[in-house]
């Protein structure tokens, strides 16, 4: 049996971790020449949106086998409009590669994905890529990175000639202040070397070695290499990095079947293919398994491997590895297929912000569209496609505005649609102001029967929803209980202003079924009704989503600055001072700072940057924010309300 490695490329834009990909795609002997961004021919930017734009947008798993490895490595987006993406590879990776420029540093996105990382406790090797280009400072990226972003890293490689199409690569032995920083580093983490390190024994290198990969695979210590991805050298060393450092997966082939979807495609002869990392067990091509998100099983059809341009029909997917199962119809990235139960963390990282408004360009059109966005959905459940029919209208949550170009290019090409997006704008929330009480009686025409009193609190910032019933079996009975919960969270995605309803406690504290009478949809029906006449009574806040934001620009800029970071209700801590240049750190909301990218870059003359990552929501006025009307059928119109669920009456459907 061969050891394997799930392997994660991942790189803020134009870092070159795709060009990276594909040296060890054609060092492992998957493909026999080389592929381009530039000119499209990238292997795994297989989508006709990433040849056109030569940026990834999807991840991309491909496998090959090396000296008895098999690595299957998994090829990231660039852009942080499309991390969504890569936080579902996080969960099915035994470790990663983190690609740093040598010339740009610590670009935005680098903070967000250390982040993910860190969060994740993923083994990770960095490589400073980029270190034969004028400007690269492979020795400020190690400072940067251990002040930034506190790794402790140990440099394994070092460049030879830095900024010179001549560069080459030596041992970092080579260089004793590089070398003594990593050995103090792994002396704080092993305290029978921190003896010996004190002691100033000779220290061989296979201890060292040996530390190195112990301390790599519990993400304690960072092996750093270098090189340059375009000419094409320090890729080897690198890979036999990921070889010898990083650990091999789980291979418990007689477990009980368990397996975590990461990616969802659509195949042109198969229909949805899902891309799964097994965890333990087989699985055979026609074999059952089951959906725990579902609640049901689904047939396999066949399991497939990604080799490059093609894919290989491998009969069978064992414990460790990742491959494609085709058949099963219904699943979405996320999904846990078999029986064993795994830790869910619940926290997201991506939270889309901004919400559009899609329609297609031609009305005949309208349905194909409805189609085409329903697929996009399931290969990226953050999209949170709606479809309100009486409007004759789609919505759409997005990160950025570059994702919003790249679905219409993708309506574009790949299913021949043009569609109107119309401006994005921001998702508010909206949470109750006082503790308020709804009572809600159904119980005509018979045969229907249905009465509870719901009490809302307000929670804190960040609690989400929280349910309790206290009203006993006896009053109401549990299957009619189970009906209510599952009914609560789809009544709150639209409040008294139009927006989904968070930071709340739900409460059922009084109600009564009737032995002949009571149907679950009785209760279905009654509880968006006695909910949001709770919350009328309780009244809500708007809430706006903020970002954390780093300013870093030159001193002479800092009044400007902050003079428009207040006029934009931002807030800000006490500016940084270092070497000219200051680093500012703060708050602003999302609506007031879409386009503060452009702005700074037009009052620094381009000598500023920013980083923004999602904060939370906050509080703001009616008037800061944006209320909207209710979107379909509200509750509180209780006649239409009726009708309309009992199918006398119809408006839109999500």
């Amino acid at each position: 049996m061969k050891s394997i490695r799930n392997i994660g490329i991942l790189a803020h834009v134009d870092a070159g971790k795709t060009s990276i990909t594909e040296n060890f795609l054609f060092l492992g002997g998957t493909i026999r020449q080389k592929g381009s961004v530039d000119n499209g021919s990238a292997v795994t930017d297989s989508l006709a949106i990433e040849k056109e734009r030569g940026i990834s947008v999807r991840s991309a798993a491909n496998s090959f086998d090396l000296d008895g490895h098999r690595v299957n490595l998994i090829d990231t987006p660039g852009h942080t409009d499309f991390y969504g993406e890569v936080d579902r590879v996080m969960e099915v990776l035994d470790g990663a590669v983190l690609v740093l420029s040598a010339v740009e540093g610590l670009q935005s996105s680098v903070y967000v994905l250390w982040e993910l990382l860190q969060h994740y406790k993923i083994p990770t090797l960095i490589f400073i890529n980029k270190v034969d280009r004028a400007g690269s400072d492979y020795e400020q990226v190690l400072e940067d990175i251990e002040n930034e972003l506190d790794i402790k890293h140990f440099p394994l490689k070092l460049p030879d000639g830095e900024g010179s199409h001549t560069c080459t690569l030596k041992d970092a032995k080579k260089h004793n202040a590089i070398r003594e920083k990593g050995l103090e580093f792994l002396a704080g983490l092993d305290e029978e070397f921190l003896e010996k390190y004190l002691d100033g024994k000779s220290i061989a290198d296979e201890e060292i070695e040996e530390l190195i990969i112990k301390y790599t695979g519990s993400a304690d210590i960072f092996p750093v290499f270098c090189g340059s991805a375009k000419f094409e050298f320090g890729l080897k060393e690198l890979l036999d990095g990921v070889i010898k450092f990083l650990p091999i997966a789980s291979q418990n082939v007689n477990g009980e079947v368990s397996g975590r979807i990461f990616k969802i495609e659509h195949d042109a002869s198969l229909g949805r293919i899902a891309h799964v990392r097994m965890l333990s067990g087989q699985l055979k091509n026609r074999d059952t398994v089951y959906n725990q998100r579902l609640k049901k099983d689904e047939k396999i059809a066949q399991i497939r491997r990604n080799l490059a341009h093609k894919q290989n029909d491998t009969g069978e997917i064992n414990a460790g590895d990742i491959g494609i199962l085709s058949g099963l119809s219904e699943a979405w990235p996320g999904d846990i297929i078999g029986n064993l139960k795994l830790p869910d963390d619940k926290r997201s990282f991506q939270i889309p912000v901004l919400l559009v408004k899609v329609k297609a360009a031609r009305k005949e059109d309208y349905q194909k569209l409805a189609d085409a966005l329903r697929e996009l959905n399931a290969e990226d459940p953050l999209l949170d496609f709606q479809w309100f029919k009486k409007e004759q209208e789609f919505q759409l949550k997005l990160m950025g505005n570059i994702q919003k170009e790249i679905l219409a290019g993708i309506l574009k090409l790949r299913f021949s649609l043009d569609a109107k997006f119309e401006a994005p704008t921001v998702i508010y929330k909206e949470t109750p102001i006082q503790t308020a009480t709804g009572y809600v009686e159904n119980t005509m025409p018979k045969p229907c029967w249905a009465g509870m009193r719901f009490k809302v609190e307000p929670l804190p910032s960040g609690s989400g929803l929280q349910y309790e019933s206290k009203v006993s079996v006896d009053k109401i009975a549990r299957k009619y209980q189970n009906e209510v919960s599952n009914a609560i969270p789809k009544a709150l995605a639209q409040g008294i202003k139009g927006w989904e309803v968070v930071d709340l406690k739900v409460t059922m504290i009084d109600g009564e079924d009737h032995e002949i009478h009571s149907r679950p949809g009785d209760f279905i029906l009654a509880t968006p009704m006695g909910l949001l006449r709770a919350l009328k009574e309780a009244g809500t806040n708007l809430l706006e989503p903020v970002y954390d934001f780093v300013l870093v620009f030159p001193e002479e800029y800092l009044g400007s600055i902050t003079s428009d970071l207040t006029k934009m209700r931002g807030t800000f801590d006490t500016p940084e001072f270092k070497g000219g240049m200051i680093k500012l750190s703060g708050r602003v909301p999302v609506a007031t700072s879409l386009d503060y990218s452009i702005r700074l870059n037009s009052i620094t003359s381009g000598r500023g940057q920013v980083r923004f990552r999602f904060g939370a929501y906050q509080s703001c006025t009616d008037e800061q924010g944006k209320t909207r009307t209710y979107k379909g059928v509200n509750p509180l119109d209780e006649s239409l309300w009726i009708l309309h669920h009992r199918g006398a009456y119809k408006a839109d459907e999500r």
